[in-house]
């Protein structure tokens, strides 16, 4: 229920405050500098689903929100693909494409990704040369499936609209309520990245 959803989205906030950082001092002056996310640019994300996932803190509630529906491992695997997309070494190539196809493409997958025979069966086969672009068609795909399904979900979902709520129900200190309604409005630290 939409009353469970926010539950868990505010224990996940609250719990982001106990994570690590590496560069502790650095990372947090970023984080609290830009703790505020504009009305505008929330906004901008149910422009596209690229919008969304291109900005942190838009991926960061995107990501909570799959993980509500039990179906993160679409967004998981996009984001994989993107870093992997960014591989310097070409030594590296192989062994990070093998551990993507084994956890998202592979039939023993442990997080499969809903793939037709056909793009599941090219991906395969760009495995014995792994490139850059090897799993440039499944992402497309998977990111197709997101913004066709999952997307639409989102933008009426409680994980989005309760950020891009009037600026009238805003944080300030007279009316900031602690109730779950105002969970997301309230918690200055919504989804920082915390993975």
């Amino acid at each position: 229920s939409a009353k469970d959803m926010k539950h868990r989205l505010g224990f996940l906030l609250q719990k982001s405050d106990s994570c690590d950082y590496s560069s502790s001092q650095g990372k947090k002056e970023k984080i609290s500098s830009s703790q505020r996310i504009s009305q505008e640019e929330v906004r901008k994300w149910a422009d596209s689903l690229e919008n969304l996932i291109h900005h942190d803190r838009g991926l960061a509630a995107f990501r909570a929100f799959l993980k509500s529906e039990y179906s993160e491992e679409n967004i998981e695997f996009w984001v994989s693909c993107e870093d992997y997309k960014k591989t310097k070494s070409p030594a590296k190539l192989s062994p990070k494409a093998r551990k993507i196809y084994d956890e998202f493409i592979s039939v023993q997958a442990t997080k499969e990704v809903n793939l037709d025979s056909c793009t599941r069966e090219k991906t395969s086969h760009n495995m014995l040369e792994p490139t850059l672009s090897c799993f440039d068609e499944a992402q497309r795909k998977i990111f197709t499936l997101m913004e066709k399904d999952s997307y639409r979900r989102f933008l009426k979902s409680p994980y989005y609209l309760d950020l891009v709520s009037p600026p009238g129900a805003g944080c300030g200190p007279e009316n900031c309520k602690r109730s779950h309604t105002h969970t997301l409005d309230c918690n200055s630290n919504i989804i920082s990245q915390c993975a």
